[in-house]
C-alpha cells in the first residue's frame, strides 16, 4: 500500500503514534519512532499562552535531537488563540501542527476544548480556518466520530476539514460520550473517507497487525493510529507494519530485547525529566511492559514504592534475572 503525504511529508510507513496527555513525551515518541512507528504525534499542548512557560509545558514542547517529523498537538476553543500557538510551536520546531478536537476529558470538554467543539460546527470552521491561515506547515485535524450516538456528525466536520485546508484528517471510532468505553465502530470512518479526498487515519481498539490490517480494509483509511496499545508494547508498530507490508507475523520479542526495551525507555525517562519526576512518571511504563509478567502486581508493587532512579535501575536487573533463570 501507499504511505500517506501529509503536505510535503511523506511517512515511512501508514502507522501513527496518537498523541495521549502524560504518555508521548520525547522518550516515547523517540522509542516508538525506532520500533517502527512512521509518524509520532506530541501529547497535546494548550492554546492558552499563560502556561507555556510552566515545567509541564516546556517539557511537552522538547523535541531537541528528535528523529524524523515533528508534528504538535494543539488544544482550545478560541480561534484566535489556537493560531498563536500554532505560530509560537512552529517557531519552536514544529514542522505539522494537529488540532485536537478528539480529547474527551471533562477538564478539557468543560473549556469547550477537544470533542466538544463538534457541537459547534460554526467554531471548528472558524478554528481550522485561523489555524491554516496562520502558519505554513500542514495542518491536521484529531476528530471522533460525534458528540453522541445521535449526533454522528463526523462526515460534516470531515468536510469541514478539507475545506479550510486541512493535510489529514485522524478519526477515534467512537463518540465524546463513550469516552473509551464499548468497542469502537469503524462505519463512520468508512462514511469519512468516502466523503472527502484528504487522508484519513483510522483509530481507536487496533490491538493487534490483523486488526489493523481489517480496519484498514474495512474503512478504506490510509493509515492507522495506535494509542493505548502501545502502552508497554512499543514494537507494535513494526509488527503491524510488517504484517500490513508482508503478511506475515513477526516473532514475539524475546525476554531479553522487552530487558533492552524497557532499559533504554526507563533511563531516558529519569534523563529527560531528572529526580524525582523521572523515577515517578517510569512507574506507570514499568507497570504496563510488566502486566504480562507480573500477572499478580507483586514486583509491580516494590517498584513503585522505588523514587530513586538508581534503585529503579537496580530492582529491574534483578527482576529480569530472575525471570531468564525460570
Amino acid at each position: 500500500m501507499n504511505t500517506v503525504r501529509i503536505g510535503s511529508y511523506q511517512l515511512e510507513n501508514n502507522v501513527i503514534v496518537a498523541p495521549m496527555a502524560g504518555i508521548t513525551d520525547r522518550p516515547f515518541r523517540q522509542l516508538c519512532r525506532r520500533l517502527g512507528a512512521g509518524l509520532a504525534v506530541s501529547e497535546m499542548l494548550s492554546s492558552n499562552p499563560s502556561v507555556w512557560k510552566t515545567e509541564k509545558s516546556m517539557n511537552r514542547m522538547d523535541h531537541s535531537g528528535e528523529s524524523g517529523i515533528r508534528a504538535v498537538q494543539i488544544a482550545g476553543a478560541d480561534p484566535e488563540l489556537m493560531a498563536q500557538a500554532a505560530q509560537f510551536n512552529v517557531s519552536n520546531g514544529a514542522q505539522i501542527i494537529d488540532i485536537n478536537m478528539g480529547c474527551p476529558a471533562k477538564k478539557v470538554n468543560k473549556k469547550l476544548a477537544g470533542s466538544a467543539l463538534l457541537q459547534f460546527p460554526d467554531l471548528v470552521e472558524e478554528i481550522i480556518d485561523a489555524v491554516v491561515s496562520a502558519v505554513d506547515v500542514p495542518v491536521t485535524l484529531k476528530i471522533r466520530t460525534g458528540w453522541d450516538q445521535d449526533n454522528r456528525n463526523g462526515v460534516e466536520i470531515a468536510r469541514i476539514a478539507e475545506r479550510y485546508g486541512i493535510a489529514s484528517l485522524a478519526v477515534h471510532g467512537r463518540t465524546r460520550a463513550c469516552m473509551y468505553k464499548g468497542e469502537a465502530e469503524y462505519a463512520t470512518i468508512r462514511d469519512i473517507k468516502r466523503s472527502v479526498s484528504i487522508p484519513v487515519v483510522a483509530n481507536g481498539d487496533i490491538t493487534s497487525p490483523e486488526k489493523a490490517k481489517q480496519v484498514l480494509d474495512y474503512t478504506g483509511a490510509d493509515a492507522i493510529m495506535i494509542g493505548r496499545a502501545a502502552q508497554g508494547r512499543p514494537w507494535i508498530f513494526r509488527e503491524i507494519d510488517h504484517y500490513l507490508r508482508t503478511g506475515e507475523h513477526l516473532p514475539v520479542p524475546p525476554i531479553a530485547e522487552v530487558r533492552g526495551i524497557l532499559m533504554e525507555h526507563l533511563v531516558n525517562l529519569h534523563a529527560f525529566y531528572g529526580e524525582p519526576m523521572g523515577a515517578r512518571i517510569a512507574r506507570k511504563h514499568v507497570s504496563w511492559y510488566l502486566q504480562t509478567h507480573d500477572s499478580d502486581g507483586q514486583f509491580r508493587r516494590v517498584f513503585n514504592a522505588l523514587d530513586n532512579p538508581q534503585a529503579q535501575i537496580e530492582t529491574l536487573e534483578q527482576y529480569f534475572k530472575t525471570l531468564a533463570a525460570n
